[in-house]
């Protein structure tokens, strides 16, 4: 791993990354330094996970965690009258994306020498490093809302994980689990990059899927952000590659009821500003503090792209049109299914564009929620 190395972007500082951290020093979050890209050539063919383009992933591949996570359907359906790809991430082995970067986070956490990890989250996170956890032999506490679907609860105390319920909001969660990181690494999906190492093979399976060549739109959900900075980091390593002359534009889709980056995009900021915050059904995103706010808002603007905003009916009607083209997806992917469908409505995207909406978390985990949603 000495190809890459932690960067503080607030004042450039670096550190090597054969020891594991969550933030700098100084208490901000860290990236890591750019990647080489990928070529055709790199893929390995014959492995059906995200570890295909493990010459990319700046993690060990010897000795990976992996449960063949990645390589999603990519399946045409219709949508408010156009022809749209729905990339199928809820059917990886839990169930949702992130999948995608834990496989590389905690292989690199383990390979680092760790028995022992803590995470927040609204229910997907939690499970997927639970499950991961569990498959490389470490223990792991997960802080939810109490207010997360059971399932999901469910899912991540099934794995022997410390299920801690924590009142409040989901802001509440993610403080509690920071105060609890001087006795337990602090393993969160939102803080330590190399999450987003794994994400960004998103952007590889999605060209490789396209026959080596690029969609013109990705509409994705958007609560911290980690699936628009693996779009980013992807797509801008495989032009830097030579493998691509563009890259796609990138929608990400907010719920109105906790919009923060909406707001600073409509405000023309790489900040967050005073937001008013409500529940959504779309727990998912429902992230009133993101982390990377400058780098999610940088990688949305450099791609052309946008952020926006959709209302709760909004979402609810997408979720069950969803349903009844088979995709059977939590509240949280609907978001970006009503998203596109402000899209195509604005004339933003175009019917004959090439537009990949992505699906990230399975309903299977929110089926009482649904029921109540579509009234069944």
């Amino acid at each position: 791993m000495t190809q890459v190395a932690y960067i503080d972007p607030s004042d450039g500082s670096r550190y090597p990354v054969d020891r594991p951290r969550w933030r700098a020093p100084s208490g901000h979050y860290l990236n890591l330094t750019p990647g080489a890209g990928l070529r055709r050539g790199d893929i390995d063919g014959a492995c059906r996970s995200v570890w295909r383009y493990a010459r990319a992933i700046r993690v060990p591949a010897a000795a990976a965690v992996s449960m063949g996570e990645g390589w999603t359907p990519l399946v045409e359906i219709e949508w408010s009258g156009a022809r749209v790809l729905a990339k199928l991430e809820f059917m990886m082995p839990t169930g949702s994306f992130k999948d995608r970067g834990m496989t590389v986070m905690v292989s690199y956490l383990k390979q680092c020498g760790l028995d022992r990890v803590l995470e927040d989250s609204s229910g997907n996170a939690g499970a997927s490093l639970a499950a991961y956890a569990a498959a490389a032999g470490m223990r792991a506490r997960v802080l939810v809302p109490e207010t997360a679907s059971y399932p999901k609860i469910v899912q991540i105390a099934a794995t022997g994980a410390e299920t801690m319920a924590i009142p409040g909001s989901r802001q509440d969660v993610a403080e509690a689990a920071v105060a609890m990181s001087a006795e337990i690494f602090y393993a969160s999906h939102n803080w330590q990059p190399f999450f987003a190492e794994g994400t960004k093979t998103l952007a590889y399976e999605l060209w490789e899927q396209s026959g080596f060549d690029v969609p013109d739109n990705i509409v994705v959900p958007l609560g911290y952000g980690s699936n628009v900075l693996g779009c980013g980091h992807g797509f801008d390593e495989l032009a830097a590659s030579g493998e691509i002359t563009r890259t796609p534009r990138i929608f990400a889709v907010q719920a109105a009821n906790c919009a923060p980056y909406y707001t600073a995009y409509a405000a023309g900021v790489d900040h967050l500003l005073p937001t008013q915050i409500e529940p959504t059904i779309a727990e998912g995103i429902a992230s009133s503090q993101p982390t990377r706010v400058r780098e999610v808002l940088g990688a949305v603007r450099a791609s052309r792209g946008a952020v926006i905003a959709v209302s709760e009916p909004e979402i609810t009607e997408a979720l069950g049109a969803l349903a009844r083209k088979g995709l059977y997806v939590e509240p949280t992917s609907a978001a970006a299914g009503a998203g596109l469908t402000q899209l195509l409505a604005r004339g933003v995207v175009a019917a004959g564009e090439r537009t990949v909406l992505v699906l990230t978390g399975s309903g299977l985990k929110a089926g009482e929620r649904i029921g109540a949603l579509l009234r069944l």
